[in-house]
């Protein structure tokens, strides 16, 4: 290292100390090519680093230039400007949380109002400034709930996320608690009589196979046992459809990479979790709140924090450190940009497309898998597996046709998916690929 801020002198006392002769002493277990390896690569100039890296960014299935009709928990949504514009400005893009939060009240306040965004789209009173992703969320609130009830059952339906699932039974099992399956009626989630055991009812909505489900009777029937309702919910549909609070559940989570995020490869993106006010003390996470300083002038602070570990290790109500927060004020961001009326309007033309694109793939002689209503993504039956269609689709540079797990039972089957940026081009350009590929 050509810096260290610990002078010859620091260093001979810390060696004398410990009893070492010298630093290259105190690594001789080492051997000297894993200390010193000698790297054979040439030297470039800036101009040539860059052409390097365009031509290796070059090899990546870019979505602005292959359309994508791909969900399942991720899709391409259009991003404007002005969210990458605030985002990244230094203030915001810091290495780590800082540690006298109340220091940064700009930052504060962002999360402030990003909390206020998604307590407004879910109905709930209390957000905190996010989670992870979507699937520690899921998992989260099944602990809330298990807290808040003193039950250790939780039911899932099989309509939730299969990833979501599989991070819930991580989970779960190392809290010694249960989790049993809620089976589909065909797509969707039927509302059945609830155990008393039972802690949490979670159903998502629309369910990853793209059904709408009927939540009134889902939550009521959770109610009826004494159980929490978890409402897993695209954020986007909230424009167009009832937010979790009108069905009364109790806590709404999801993933909020369809508002303002990019893909990004999978990632990363960030989970959000609302709750019912009675909940807030159990709520992980951080929560910014408003307050007053000593001379009466509107602030921002982080509060309730005996919740959080770094307060009360032991008593924590989750070990939730770091969030995402940069990915959260993007969806801040873009929800202010577009608005309420803005929302909807993506919301509804995203929901067009997929009628196109379902019509076109029935018109192909596909069979519709899902039932009853859906606004985005829908499940078709396919004459091969998905993979291989896939596959053959991403080599005619088309994104298309997310496998459906076996545990569904409906054989060979994908997932597809449009939102405001599908067009009419790129619908009839999947059609042609797909007409090729079934012959």
């Amino acid at each position: 290292m050509n810096y260290t801020p610990h002078t010859r002198e620091d260093i001979q006392t810390m060696l004398e100390t410990i009893g070492a002769s010298s630093v290259d002493a105190l690594f001789d277990d080492l051997p000297l090519e894993i200390r010193d390896p000698k790297i054979d690569i040439p030297g470039l100039d800036e101009r040539g680093v860059l052409e390097h890296m365009k031509a290796l960014a070059a090899k990546n299935r870019n979505l602005e230039v292959m359309p994508s009709f791909l969900g399942g928990g991720m899709r391409h949504h259009f991003q404007p400007s002005v969210v990458d514009a605030l985002t990244f400005q230094s203030e915001f893009v810091t290495a780590y949380t800082p540690y006298q939060p109340e220091v940064s009240q700009g930052e504060l306040q962002a999360m402030f109002e990003y909390q206020s965004m998604i307590a407004a789209l879910t109905g709930l009173e209390v957000s905190n400034s996010s989670l992870y992703d979507g699937a520690t969320g899921v998992a989260e609130a099944a602990l809330l709930a298990m807290r808040q009830t003193n039950r250790s059952t939780v039911l899932v339906s099989r309509g939730v996320h299969p990833e979501y699932r599989e991070t819930l039974t991580t989970f779960l099992e190392c809290v010694g608690a249960k989790m049993i399956v809620l089976e589909l009626d065909g797509t969707r989630s039927p509302a059945q009589s609830v155990e008393p055991d039972v802690a949490a009812v979670i159903v998502q909505n629309p369910n990853f196979l793209g059904s709408l489900e009927d939540m009134r009777a889902l939550s009521t029937s959770a109610h009826e046992a004494g159980a929490l309702f978890i409402a897993v919910v695209d954020p986007m549909s909230l424009a167009v459809i009832q937010c979790p609070a009108e069905y009364d559940a109790d806590i709404a989570v999801g993933d909020g990479q369809v508002i303002g995020n990019a893909p990004n490869f999978g990632g990363p993106a960030y989970g959000f979790i609302a709750v019912k006010e009675n909940l807030t003390r159990q709520l992980p996470g951080r929560i910014v709140g408003a307050t007053r300083d000593v001379d009466g002038r509107r602030g921002f602070a982080l509060t309730l924090q005996a919740r959080e570990q770094h307060i009360r290790r032991a008593k924590a109500k989750s070990n939730i450190c770091s969030n995402h927060a940069l990915m959260a004020l993007q969806s801040a961001v873009y929800l202010s940009s577009l608005g309420p009326v803005g929302l909807r309007e993506v919301a509804i033309a995203s929901a067009v497309m997929a009628g196109k694109l379902e019509a076109t793939l029935r018109g192909l002689g596909l069979e519709l898998v899902t039932t009853g209503k859906f606004l985005n993504e829908f499940v078709v039956r396919l004459p091969k597996p998905a993979l291989e269609v896939r596959a053959m689709l991403a080599a005619h540079g088309v994104h298309a046709c997310v496998p459906v797990p076996l545990e569904y039972g409906f054989g060979d089957a994908g997932l597809f998916a449009a939102t405001e940026l599908t067009t009419d081009a790129d619908i009839a350009r999947l059609e042609t690929v797909l007409r090729q590929i079934m012959e």
